[in-house]
């Protein structure tokens, strides 16, 4: 077995878990089209979709296709949210006032 056999990456997995221990889940969503279709006229013309929807079921081509536009994920902005971790503050802890 040469060194590259049998070797798995598992960088994704591993940067994921790393990511949630730190501070809480990211929870990835795609905005409005940025695809220009005008390009190769010089101009510049989006096409007006303001958020992508999957064409197919997760892990199918088709969801990497908006339904909406029928442009690729890609083309769509990315926006990322930190989700704050269950345990980050002390909720049981109460103030009084006087």
């Amino acid at each position: 077995m040469g060194p590259q056999q049998g070797r798995r990456s598992n960088g994704g997995a591993a940067a994921r878990s790393k990511q949630e221990e730190e501070g809480g889940a990211k929870v990835v969503r795609y905005r409005e089209c940025q695809r220009n279709h005008a390009a190769s006229l010089g101009g510049h013309a989006v096409d007006g979709c303001r958020e992508f929807m999957a064409a197919g079921a997760d892990g199918t081509a088709a969801a990497l296709a908006c339904a909406a536009c029928g442009c690729h994920r890609s083309f769509h902005r990315r926006e990322v949210e930190q989700q704050p971790a269950a345990d980050c503050c002390d909720c049981s802890s109460t103030t009084s006032g006087a």
